[in-house]
């Protein structure tokens, strides 16, 4: 990792900077898919899961079949652990449903919002070299909360064409609806147009690689929304000297180890613990079954010392991490002062992998500083909020006058005529 020593703050927009490449490298390739997959559907599908997952599949859809045999092949204890992190994530995710908002703006003049659920979502897991099913809580719960109808799941298949039973089993018990063996650009493409086989969505979620942040970019040019464009995973720790130097390196390699294009860093106000975690990182790096992976992160990450907690926190804030952990005597300054984060954890005893899985809060947040102007996924991701109104005789007389003058100012005749007209109406009727 490297280490830097009080960095100026003219310098931090550099230092800050993503390993990410930039999109014009990736548009081409993702415009091409998108493309193929508008014109020829389940058949490019086909041609780019043969390209870059090396499989030719007759079914895409997982069937009935395979996912009872992933039931059978997951331990007692994971199914468990799984159901204890479903009933936490729907406990807190429930907790966020609001009550219909409802006012009198005027006498005569009420007006309310209700929420409505979007009606069909997509959602992406990643597959790799590690399934994320627990991304499918995440997702999952969410949308069936909000009353989501059809739940469409797509995740990249293995070189036998399989899918990894934990995702298959997750995505089941939290009610997904259809599960396809579809990965990466294509997966998008094809929730973005629909094929043949693949359901068109309204709104698509889920983490990814950089090819896949893109096509979800993408995929807004065409009339589906997405949850946020969330890239490679990232971590930003800030510890004082109450922190615990081991703790503190776990939690940077649990993030190291997404994926070597993700990014811890530490920003600390003490020497001693800069060196104990560099320390701390070398020797919990060497025994890792993904040290590879992680080693390559590492080369992406930072050891920042800075003065005082006030120029850690505006640095924090310019960076905006996905994960912020803050480990301080005075912690409630930065509880109350961060303003750029997708989610915070508190305390030696908060590692980022409690969030993850199974605290109960969303593990799916904004990277790439989208923090400073998206949230992570909630309950009203998967909502719309739709407002009402009933005006009755009384109202329009009330208002009436103020929007015929509005509207005149504008120059927008009709408008003042909807008005004007049942004015008249009243006053004839009198």
């Amino acid at each position: 990792m490297k280490i830097i020593k009080n960095p100026l703050a003219e310098n931090w927009e550099e230092l800050l900077k993503r390993p990410t490449q930039t999109i014009d490298d990736i548009e081409a390739t993702v415009n091409q898919i998108f493309t193929e997959v508008q014109s020829n559907g389940d058949q490019a599908i086909s041609k780019y899961t043969s390209l870059f997952d090396g499989i030719s599949l007759e079914n895409i859809q997982v069937s009935i079949k395979e996912i009872q045999q992933a039931e059978k092949e997951i331990s007692t204890e994971l199914k468990a652990a799984i159901q204890l992190a479903k009933d936490n994530i729907t406990k807190f995710h429930a907790a966020q449903k609001t009550e219909l908002v409802e006012v009198e703006t005027q006498k005569g003049v009420k007006c309310w919002q209700e929420k409505r659920p979007i009606q069909k979502v997509g959602l992406y897991i990643p597959g790799g070299s590690a399934p994320l099913f627990s991304t499918i809580l995440m997702l999952a719960i969410p949308a069936k909360l909000a009353g989501c109808q059809e739940i469409v799941l797509c995740t990249p298949p293995d070189k036998n064409g399989n899918v990894h039973p934990a995702i298959l089993y997750t995505a089941n018990l939290c009610g997904v609806t259809k599960l396809f063996k579809v990965g990466g650009i294509q997966a998008i493409a094809g929730l973005t147009f629909g094929t043949k086989t693949i359901p068109q969505v309204y709104k698509i979620f889920g983490p990814g690689n950089q090819f896949v942040t893109v096509a979800k970019q993408l995929a807004t040019r065409f009339n589906v929304a997405i949850d946020m464009p969330a890239g490679p995973s990232e971590l930003l720790v800030f510890a004082d000297k109450t922190a615990n130097a081991s703790f503190i390196a776990s939690d940077l390699l649990s993030q190291a180890e997404h994926g070597a294009d993700s990014q811890v860093i530490l920003v600390t106000t003490s020497q001693q613990v800069l060196k104990e975690v560099e320390q701390e990182v070398q020797r919990q790096l060497a025994v890792l079954p993904r040290k590879a992976i992680a080693e390559k992160a590492i080369e992406n990450s930072k050891l920042i010392l800075v003065k005082d907690d006030v120029i850690a926190l505006a640095l924090i804030n310019q960076y905006a991490p996905e994960h912020f952990i803050v480990v301080a005597e005075n912690e409630e300054f930065f509880i109350q002062e961060i303003q750029n984060a997708g989610s915070v954890f508190i305390g030696n005893y908060t590692p980022e992998s409690a969030g993850d899985y199974a605290s109960g809060t969303n593990h799916t947040l904004p990277t790439n500083a989208y923090a400073k102007q998206y949230s992570g996924v909630n309950l009203d991701s998967f909502q719309k909020s739709m407002t009402f109104q009933k005006i009755n005789e009384q109202g329009i007389q009330t208002i009436g006058k103020a929007i015929e003058l509005m509207a005149e100012a504008e120059g927008l005749q009709a408008h003042k005529n909807a008005v004007s007209l049942r004015l008249q109406s009243l006053e004839n009727n009198i």
